[in-house]
């Protein structure tokens, strides 16, 4: 084959085979086609899109390119979460412990936060000592002997997707949603999961800015697990405001806390049960979404969440006496207000301005060797819908540079305030499945 001929045929709008497909990606991973021309294939990609069965194709070339995880050794089904991002996103530290308390088995691989957006891992290691780096064997025995354990990707898992993702970020092809879905479930499918619920996030804190758009991506993964005969589903959840009142790691983890102890916001324990109702249903734990939200809240107020959490704690090294007594996780030097500069209704915020004002202050990484504070952050007293006075505070930003002025003005900023109430965000808009 010639990589020529694939590009043309993608350019032209054909499907390609899963025999040209696979040729193509082992030879891009073995170094014998130039950047040059799979920067030309994306780009093709992203004006033509891709069949459904070629998108399935692709994506099992790329989980190929590298280790597959045989998780036989645990029994059961093994399920997984995957979020396509958001700002305040920390629903994976509560919904593992909640469903290992329901005997459900969570291997969760996760990743980290790039640009606005937060990432587990970096949540996780806000607690001392969590340690994110189990082996395979380690990884295996946590979750068959307490059904959960959330760690990094071994380098060894999709390689020719990490070399791609690389590219797509230089040539402007990020936001294919094939390439997006070939990307997600390359990874996910290669963890050796049975199952996966997805949170697809939409608005304007999310990649997908539109409900059509993140349509076609829940659409597109969902499509691409079932090819692969794992049991997907998709949620698409509203991000056009933050989920909860913190961004930023270590403030969210108390959040998390929080939860598991029967406080915190209602929005995150809302799409916490939600996932966790589709993830006992597709564990076979019930065969209805009702009784699995029963199952799930049941879990959350008699503590059981609480303990997986703290058994997961101790099992990945960290220190268990911060979930009995959060302030002892890092805390930011400094306290600033950032104050309503009118009175009426919060009638939007700007889910991207505030996570991109988090991340200035060192809470994310706007190029992937960035060293994180895990400390700071901002803490939201203020949703859509809040009737505000002038001079109220709308969020506190956790700072360790003592008057981060251009970060306070970006926050106010973050917020629309008008006179007419708006109507109330809907969190759960569809389930694709």
């Amino acid at each position: 084959m010639r990589m020529v001929d694939l590009i043309a045929k993608k350019r032209d709008g054909h499907a390609l085979s899963k025999t040209e497909i696979d040729w193509m990606i082992t030879a891009y991973v073995d170094k014998q086609i130039p950047d040059y021309q799979m920067s030309a294939f994306l780009m093709a990609v992203y004006f033509q899109g891709m069949a459904d069965d070629e998108m399935a194709n692709f994506a099992g070339a790329m989980l190929n390119s590298g280790e597959v995880l045989d998780l036989s050794a645990i029994p059961g089904i093994k399920i997984d979460k995957h979020s396509t991002g958001g700002v305040g996103d920390k629903i994976s530290l509560i919904l593992a412990p909640v469903m290992a308390a329901m005997g459900v088995n969570i291997p969760m691989i996760s990743g980290r936060g790039l640009g606005f957006t937060g990432g587990t891992l970096d949540k996780l290691e806000a607690i001392p000592g969590f340690n994110v780096n189990l082996t395979t064997e380690q990884f295996i025995k946590q979750v068959t002997e307490h059904h959960e354990a959330i760690i990094s990707a071994s380098s060894e898992v999709a390689p020719a997707d990490r070399r791609l993702y690389a590219l797509r970020d230089v040539t402007g092809t990020v936001e294919s949603i094939p390439l997006i879905a070939g990307s997600i479930m390359s990874k996910k499918i290669s963890s050796g999961i049975n199952a996966l619920v997805l949170d697809v996030k939409v608005g304007n804190g999310a990649f997908m800015k539109t409900q059509e758009d993140a349509e076609k991506l829940a659409h597109a993964l969902v499509t691409i697990g079932k090819a692969h005969g794992v049991q997907t589903r998709a949620i698409l959840s509203d991000m056009n405001q933050p989920l909860g009142l913190t961004i930023g790691n270590a403030l969210e983890v108390a959040e998390t806390v929080a939860l598991l102890n029967g406080r915190g916001p209602q929005d995150v324990r809302e799409l916490t049960v939600t996932l966790a109702a589709h993830m006992a249903v597709m564990a076979g734990k019930t065969d209805s979404l009702e009784v699995g939200a029963q199952l799930a809240g049941d879990v959350l107020r008699d503590g059981r969440a609480k303990r997986a959490f703290r058994q997961m704690v101790a099992d990945q090294g960290g220190d268990v006496n911060v979930i009995d007594s959060p302030q002892l996780l890092p805390k930011a030097q400094y306290r600033i207000s950032a104050v309503a500069p009118r009175g009426g209704f919060v009638q939007a915020i700007d889910s991207e301005a505030l996570g991109k004002a988090a991340m200035q202050l060192g809470a994310g990484r706007a190029q992937a060797d960035d060293k994180l504070d895990v400390a700071v952050g901002l803490v939201l007293h203020k949703k859509v819908g809040t009737p505000v006075s002038a001079g109220d505070v709308l969020a506190t930003v956790h700072s360790n540079t003592a008057d981060p002025a251009a970060v306070v003005a970006a926050v106010v900023d973050a917020f629309t305030i008008g006179a007419e109430e708006p109507a109330k965000l809907q969190l759960i808009k569809e389930i694709i499945e």
